[in-house]
């Protein structure tokens, strides 16, 4: 391996649930801890830093202004200081292990914007099925992100995680958004609803040429699905990953999504470990988890990568 794979976090509200906070159902999801109890938001950030995480991701993914206005009661202007210190949080959590870290290796933890689809807001279920589509526009997907990105960046993320996108339209869109902050790096992942579509039923292998509209995307690829189905869809699309382009990968714990009860887990949870080496052949270049996944599964993805990395560079191993 030429490139050490790069260790994403795993579920942020699964491990807020872990911690006993009530996160299904609520509209601002992981959100509104940011305004109601920052320091769990920051611990949670801790603990995946602890277990290997390169990358960790805000918790603002179903953030936005108008939910904070709406479910907060806050002024626009509230909204936007609530929205940027959910990058602060992270960046304080990432400044604070740098500081206690005894691991020469260890390079500076990354913090990535989240930034999750239109269908979050609507808290209905449709980052899954991306049924909102056909009522918008790029130029309305533009309009809509467009306020969340620019606190991000104004926070000082390091890179945006456009992440959980179910149409091919939003994601033309937040490729063509991205070029207002040229100075910014981002990712882009799809959800996907089986081994060759994503969510609302484009092809995956068309919709990763998006990639290719971008010198500002760092990595393509999804989330949020049942990770059996990750090396099936990323086998269908090889062909069409801008060269240079590593695949970024951090499927749930094999669950599914059900409106009135939210995330419902298979008794036995896939392994992220048990995936890894074949997702990083297929050219995988960052690697983590989501809904569902703990601080112990990114720690044993860590150790599972790391420990073939070291057999790779030693065959004596």
């Amino acid at each position: 391996m030429n490139e050490k794979v790069v260790i994403l976090d795993g579920g942020f509200a699964t491990e807020l649930e872990a911690g006993g906070f009530k996160i299904q159902g609520d509209p601002l999801w992981s959100a509104r801890l940011i305004h109601t109890n920052p320091q769990a938001i920051k611990e949670a950030h801790c603990r995946f830093l602890s277990s290997g995480a390169d990358v960790i991701c805000t918790a603002t993914y179903q953030a936005s202004v108008e939910g904070f206005v709406k479910f907060l009661g806050l002024s626009s202007e509230q909204a936007v200081q609530l929205l940027m210190s959910g990058v602060y949080l992270a960046k304080e959590a990432a400044l604070e292990f740098q500081q206690t870290c005894r691991d020469p290796e260890r390079k500076k933890p990354l913090v990535a914007g989240s930034v999750g689809p239109y269908g979050a807001f609507l808290h209905d279920g449709s980052e899954y099925t991306g049924a909102y589509e056909e009522t918008m526009s790029v130029q309305d997907f533009k309009a809509w992100h467009r306020q969340q990105i620019q606190c991000l960046v104004s926070a000082g993320v390091d890179l945006i995680a456009m992440e959980t996108i179910p149409s091919q339209k939003e994601a033309e869109a937040l490729v063509e958004l991205l070029r207002e902050f040229p100075n910014s790096k981002a990712w882009l992942s799809y959800s996907c609803k089986d081994e060759q579509c994503i969510s609302h039923g484009e092809k995956f292998a068309e919709a990763v040429k998006v990639a290719s509209r971008s010198e500002q995307l760092l990595a393509i690829g999804l989330n949020c699905c049942p990770p059996t189905l990750v090396s099936p869809l990323l086998a269908s699309a090889n062909k069409n990953k801008a060269p240079g382009l590593g695949w970024v990968v951090y499927p749930n714990g094999g669950g599914e999504w059900d409106q009135s009860t939210g995330w419902v887990m298979q008794k036995t949870k896939s392994s992220l470990a048990d995936f890894s080496l074949e997702w990083e052949e297929l050219g995988a270049k960052w690697i983590g988890g989501c809904c569902g996944i703990t601080p112990s599964d990114i720690a044993e993805l860590k150790h599972r990568l790391h420990d073939h990395s070291n057999s790779q560079e030693d065959p004596a191993v």
